[in-house]
């Protein structure tokens, strides 16, 4: 990295969340619906309801953090309140991480996997939005991608510790429940000591003050509403990401899931997702360096096409190396549309209200991946065919793009 995109230390510090929190999501994708499958299927729980069963359970926890997002970024806002309550979510994730390796049934683990992907997004809502305090606007396309980069490639240290325990957990004399009993510990502990170095350093820059911060909590958040409505780049921006982050959260969330549903061999499963990490790392560094060159908005515009055709490719997918083949498209895109994403929505908001605009913005988000996880859910169980649950994604690109072109045009108003 040239002289001129140096990182500074209070960006390394918030870049190391990303690593941080990357270990759970990495979880989340591969070995917790896996376990989750295992239980289930202990119980008598048939491959499609279990595909069913595990969408219910993203659905259910997203629409959660869609209802909570906006009011905790509102108190985030306040003078010396983003702190604490980013504190307090990841310390509730993190508690529940370790709880889940306690679970005897599947109904008890998606329970607590519910409450720890809460906890998680919310400390995402609140993470993402504390970009505008650590680094100026030129330089928020490299930073995100950086967080996004160094997020892949660092979850795989204690991810491939976790993949061992588990694939070779006979050997090792123990049983697949006890080994990831230690991989949920081993997740948990990651999560919050890579979380310190941002909670010392970080402070609060942009806040409401005056007026503003001592006006009711509900008022201001109705107040910032109607901001986004009137302004005509931001709504456009929120239906496009509405559409299109809704059609990779799906793709990431629902992939391993539907690996395992289709009979692929887990471990295979398990090492492409994996690959998947390492070809995510390099490829969110080549976007940050590309952003300081090409405008965000044409780069945004080439992922979401890429994975227009990634959903596409889905459809077909009925073997082990066409896996492969979707786990390496995934890793190419992934880190560049939500990197990218993140810094070009913290450009066109105000700086003092990010909280406010983050929570909204992840109704549009990981809230919407509601519809996704549930349209494919519902589609793979009226029809008995996984494959039409998935030709069901593509559709959401093609919304994205045709609004996120109509949020650029009007930018430029």
């Amino acid at each position: 990295m040239d002289s001129k995109f140096k990182l500074t230390k209070l960006e390394r510090n918030w870049i190391f969340y990303d690593v941080a929190n990357s270990a759970f999501t990495l979880m989340v994708s591969t070995l917790i619906p896996i376990f989750f499958n295992s239980l289930a299927e202990s119980e008598g729980v048939s491959s499609v309801d279990y595909l069913a069963y595990w969408g219910y359970s993203i659905s259910l926890s997203t629409l959660a953090v869609a209802i909570m997002g906006p009011i905790l970024g509102g108190i985030c806002d306040r003078r010396g309140r983003k702190k604490p309550v980013f504190m307090g979510v990841i310390a509730l994730g993190a508690a529940c991480c370790l709880a889940m390796g306690l679970a005897k049934s599947w109904v008890a683990f998606l329970v607590i996997f519910i409450i720890a992907r809460i906890g998680y997004q919310l400390s995402l809502v609140i993470y993402d939005s504390m970009l505008g305090d650590v680094t100026s606007e030129e330089r928020m396309d490299s930073v995100s991608s950086s967080g996004y980069a160094w997020g892949y490639i660092g979850s795989c240290a204690p991810f491939i510790v976790c993949l061992v325990l588990v694939l070779q957990a006979g050997k090792i004399g123990m049983t697949q429940g006890q080994a990831m009993t230690i991989a949920f510990i081993i997740v948990a502990l990651w999560w919050v000591l890579m979380s310190m170095p941002l909670l010392r350093s970080y402070k609060q820059v942009h806040f409401l003050e005056g007026a503003a911060h001592e006006e009711n909590l509900f008022a201001t958040l109705g107040h910032t509403l109607k901001e986004m409505i009137r302004d005509k780049q931001i709504l456009f921006f929120l239906l496009a990401f509405f559409f299109y982050i809704d059609g990779v959260y799906t793709i990431i969330d629902m992939s391993t899931a539907y690996g395992t549903a289709l009979g692929l061999n887990s471990t295979d499963l398990l090492l492409a997702l994996l690959v998947t990490q390492f070809v995510a790392f390099p490829s969110a560094l080549i976007m940050g360096r590309l952003s300081r060159k090409l405008p965000s908005e044409r780069l945004i515009t080439v992922c979401i096409t890429a994975y227009f055709c990634i959903a596409c490719f889905a459809f077909f997918l009925a073997s082990e190396w066409q896996f492969w083949v979707l786990a390496i498209g995934v890793g190419m895109f992934q880190g560049g549309i939500q990197a990218l994403s993140r810094s070009y929505f913290t450009k066109i908001i105000p700086a003092e209200k990010s909280g406010e605009y983050f929570g909204f913005l992840d109704i549009c988000g990981k809230g919407a991946s509601i519809m996704g996880t549930t349209v494919m859910s519902m589609v793979s169980q009226l029809t008995g065919h996984l494959n039409y649950g998935v030709a069901s994604i593509a559709i959401f690109f093609v919304f994205g793009m045709l609004f996120f072109r109509m949020s650029v045009s009007s930018g430029k108003k």
